[in-house]
């Protein structure tokens, strides 16, 4: 059984027991986090679509971590001009483990 699921602006394909890092969620670690926008569910039924069958679908997750990514260099030059900057970035992540998907 899977589901896909959306938060941060992005989807991402869970089965119970997957750990995954989404975009921060204001979530101390230890607590448990339940993600409720699904949008697909495959199981032993088949694959569900629907819209108003998912609403009930939920996936529980633990958060396991709250940390930030590998830091990445932004460099912006424009040549013969004397122009060139360079600016890091580093984006906070949470790490969730899937436990279950209640559908």
């Amino acid at each position: 059984m899977y589901a896909v699921v959306k938060t941060g602006g992005k989807q991402y394909k869970v089965t119970p027991g997957d750990r995954l890092r989404v975009e921060k969620l204001d979530f101390p670690v230890g607590d448990t986090v339940t993600l409720d926008h699904v949008t697909m569910l495959s199981g032993e039924d088949g694959v569900v679509l629907n819209p108003e069958s998912l609403t009930s679908v939920k996936v529980i997750a633990e958060v396991t971590r709250q940390s930030r990514h590998k830091k990445i260099r932004v460099f912006k030059m424009k040549r013969r001009k004397n122009y060139h900057r360079t600016q890091g970035h580093r984006q906070h992540y949470t790490e969730l483990k899937i436990q279950d998907i209640q559908s």
